[in-house]
């Protein structure tokens, strides 16, 4: 699919030659044993990264965060989450269907933070009325918003002052990490466990990771079985995992430019509006009206553009998005709007 310009989603990043060559000569052994070499360096590097005791090489995100709940919470237990982020609207109800763990869905204001009095209400007495409030899951970014700085400490303080553990959905993590010139280890710093995605904008073609305490990951990776994310010669996926880590998070500040620089053009042409007024992060939120949707979407395939279904649409900036993509994508909507 050379040329083609997808929007979509960080998700559609191809990997490089080099990733290619790399995952061909990994060093590889049985991960259920324990035994890959590559998937060991993999998950010591991300622990050490996150300042964190260790960590577990899932294939997918919605694994990553399912089995680090089922490792913080038991049946009938309770986890509070915005009612917007990923854990709870994307990923299959999977806490409540597999682990018969209760979400408790707060609003999320637009920096994607809750309320902290709403918060600190949400959190269940002691009462056998009740499900037991176990768990607060957060998630950087949302919507390609960062959380804001010291925001989690004072969510930090509400879980320690109940004896709740905290979670953290960092599947655009580094992109925070960058956007805000911080570290993955201030930013998790008041997490039990965070999970982290490989395969967005770091450009992995598979795989996250869950990083917590021994303990923690030790019972994840119970789950993980159970669940069938026990891989054997995983060390060919980790491979790409690790050279990401290593070589994809600063560049991630070239995407964060490109959607502030497709943002503030889009801004200009009649008949587009900007969700949040600018880009965040490598997200560019636009509203059209269904007559220049359509126009878009007859115009796309001669400019090589694939675009979001839906007159609302995100507009995602990756690894194989360059400078010459972002002039096509607004020379494509200046036409729509004609």
């Amino acid at each position: 699919m050379a040329g083609i310009i997808d929007l979509r989603s960080d998700t559609v990043t191809q990997p490089t030659q080099v990733i290619r060559e790399l995952m061909a000569s990994a060093v590889t052994g049985d991960d259920v044993y324990g035994e890959d070499p590559t998937v060991n360096q993999l998950e010591q590097f991300a622990a050490q990264l996150l300042n964190k005791e260790a960590a577990i090489f899932c294939p997918s995100g919605t694994q990553s965060n399912l089995i680090g709940l089922l490792a913080h919470c038991g049946r009938g237990d309770e986890y509070i989450v915005g009612s917007a982020a990923h854990t709870y609207l994307y990923e299959g109800g999977g806490a409540a269907v597999l682990g018969s763990i209760q979400p408790q869905p707060l609003n999320l204001n637009t920096d994607a933070t809750f309320d902290l009095q709403a918060l600190e209400s949400a959190i269940k007495p002691a009462d056998i009325h009740y499900a037991r409030t176990r768990l607060i899951c957060l998630e950087n970014t949302h919507n390609g918003r960062c959380l804001p700085q010291g925001y989690t400490s004072k969510v930090k303080a509400i879980a320690d002052k109940y004896g709740l553990a905290m979670h953290l959905d960092g599947a655009r993590l580094f992109n925070a990490v960058v956007s805000d010139n911080s570290t993955a280890a201030k930013l998790s710093e008041d997490f039990d466990s965070v999970s982290i995605c490989l395969s967005k904008g770091l450009g992995a073609p598979v795989g996250s990771l869950l990083v917590g305490s021994e303990a923690l990951i030790n019972e994840a990776r119970h789950w993980r079985k159970m669940l069938g994310g026990g891989m054997r010669q995983a060390g060919i996926l980790a491979a790409a995992g690790l050279y990401a880590l290593q070589h994809h998070v600063e560049r991630l500040n070239d995407d964060h430019q490109r959607a502030s620089q497709l943002g503030k053009a889009l801004g200009n042409i009649d008949g587009v509006t900007l969700k949040f007024d600018k880009a965040f992060t490598n997200m560019v939120y636009v509203q059209v009206s269904a007559e220049m949707k359509a126009s878009l979407d007859k115009l796309a395939p001669a400019h090589n553009v694939i675009l979001p279904s839906g007159e609302q649409m995100r507009l995602v900036t990756h690894l194989d998005i360059d400078d010459e993509d972002i002039d096509t994508i607004v020379k494509l909507f200046e036409q729509a709007a004609q």
